[in-house]
């Protein structure tokens, strides 16, 4: 699962998207001066103060975490809670009525939630998923200045700038307890292409720039230590080719690619403006024996110059119903995200999303409220509905769908490495983290080449041929395939505990 070359990939929406909320949610004022809300809090008044004496404050109390919303209940009458005017409900409610009907201890009370004068230009799906369900509410837990706060700590992340790069990595060693130790230099590796076979696989990490953010929210939510992957391919000739599943084209399409290793490489020492740094992981010489190049070309030169696997991208993250999710986001988060987006951009959850929720229920054309009915209809909830695995023999309506990893795994599936059980291994469930946990790679040091960390007294167990900082892959090499790997995996921060033979 990699948002290498996504245009707004999900991760950003779900850290975004909660300002969107902030008109509907600002205080209804009548005309009893005791209906205002003051709508400043102490520490929402530290911006106003010096620089040097407000930021180290801001950042001991804000992380980039705030942005995202808490989920706090469901209204299922029309009884809901606070004084606002929204969006939809534009004069709303409510009260606490204390009282000891329950004779208990310490007494309780009743909260009275109501919304009035609903004006909302609904579909009859969506206006059905309130009737049942009632109104999703969500508490922005540091305040609204608290939230831009938070906002302002998430934007260096895509700075293509030193500000940018140390906030990611600041917020890998935050949330995920990385560590990014420099190595010495020469921090480009001289490469001997003959040491180099097909299917050794490389793993990328970008630290800096648009795509250094985006692929900092995907390592966060699922424990991968690389954001993009890139596979080595040698024709009947020897000459060295790489497979990459992400690479933006003339007209700035995201195709899977067959390029020649001088181009690639080329690319990544002069015009990857990211500070990529790239790790060789090479096939265990045991399993290279295994290893099918005629198959694996076959399968790479009938995906050459498809899209990139948009589709079922998000589907290798979500794998159970709350063991996914960073707190606080969670699936009923993922659901507001999703319906709000297919509103301002059909088409764009259509891609992303849409499509591959159809395959899941059986069912074609569906848009999103229509889905959630349907999957109702059949007596499963949408966070159900999430975790369904991707089947790697469905065809979407531009072709199959293989994001930067899958597309490597499916070559290795052509290839033979996952037989004799490769029926019933999904590689589209795998993240990054998944594929580079295989015991597939070599792990004994002194069976690499010579020129393979050559200055770096720490041997890695892979080749870092590019980078200041020394990567690390929790795991590496550690995982025999076995049936329906990876499909119900939990992949909580900071420490990714999956369970056995998830």
């Amino acid at each position: 699962m990699a948002t290498k070359h996504l245009s707004i990939p999900l991760f950003l929406l779900l850290i975004v998207s909660p300002l969107l909320f902030f008109s509907s949610s600002l205080p209804w004022g009548g005309d009893d001066a005791a209906s205002w809300k003051v709508p400043l809090r102490a520490m929402d008044l530290l911006p106003l103060l010096p620089r040097r004496v407000a930021w180290p404050l801001l950042r001991s109390l804000r992380s980039a975490v705030d942005l995202l919303p808490t989920f706090v209940g469901s209204a299922s009458s029309p009884d809901a809670d606070l004084e606002w005017k929204g969006a939809c409900f534009h004069k709303n409610t409510a009260w606490m009525e204390f009282h000891n009907k329950s004779k208990s201890q310490f007494g309780g009370g009743t909260l009275h939630i109501k919304v009035r004068n609903l004006d909302c230009e609904e579909e009859e799906p969506q206006f059905d998923q309130v009737k049942n369900h009632g109104v999703s509410i969500f508490l922005m837990e540091s305040g609204m200045i608290g939230t831009l706060q938070a906002l302002w700590d998430v934007f260096p992340l895509f700075t293509n700038t030193g500000w940018g790069e140390s906030s990611n990595l600041a917020f890998l060693e935050k949330h995920m307890g990385a560590t990014f130790e420099q190595r010495p230099q020469p921090w480009i590796s001289t490469i001997n292409v003959n040491d180099i076979h097909s299917g050794d696989f490389f793993a990328i990490s970008k630290i800096r720039g648009r795509w250094g953010g985006f692929e900092t929210l995907e390592k966060w939510v699922s424990g991968a230590y690389a954001g993009h992957t890139a596979v080595c391919l040698k024709d009947s000739e020897g000459k060295l080719w790489i497979g990459e599943s992400g690479h933006e084209n003339e007209k700035g399409e995201d195709i899977i690619v067959i390029l020649p290793w001088e181009e690639w490489w080329e690319f990544e020492l002069t015009k990857d403006d990211s500070n990529p740094h790239i790790a060789l992981l090479p096939l265990h010489p045991d399993i290279r024996a295994k290893f099918n190049n005629t198959a694996a070309w076959e399968y790479a030169k009938s995906m050459s110059n498809k899209p990139y696997g948009y589709h079922n991208m998000i589907f290798s993250w979500i794998d159970t119903i709350s063991g996914n999710y960073p707190p606080p986001l969670d699936s009923h988060v993922v659901a507001s995200v999703m319906t709000m987006w297919n509103k301002i951009q059909p088409a764009y959850a259509a891609n992303m999303w849409n499509e591959a929720l159809n395959k899941r229920l059986g069912t074609e054309g569906l848009d999103l409220p229509e889905i959630i009915v349907e999957a109702e209809k059949n007596g499963t909830s949408f966070d159900e509905l999430l975790t369904i695995p991707e089947q790697d023999d469905w065809i979407y309506s531009d072709g199959k769908s293989t994001s930067c990893v899958a597309f490597i795994l499916e070559l290795y599936k052509a290839a033979g490495l996952f037989d004799p059980i490769a029926s019933s291994i999904q590689v589209t469930e795998f993240t990054i983290r998944d594929a580079y946990t295989l015991n597939f790679f070599e792990s004994n040091s002194s069976r690499l080449p010579e020129w393979c960390n050559k200055y770096d007294d720490v041997k890695l167990p892979y080749c870092q041929i590019k980078g200041r900082y020394r990567m690390e892959l929790p795991d590496y090499n550690s995982m025999e395939p076995y049936p329906h790997m990876n499909e119900r995996c939990p992949s909580l921060p900071p420490y990714y505990e999956r369970t056995s033979y998830c």
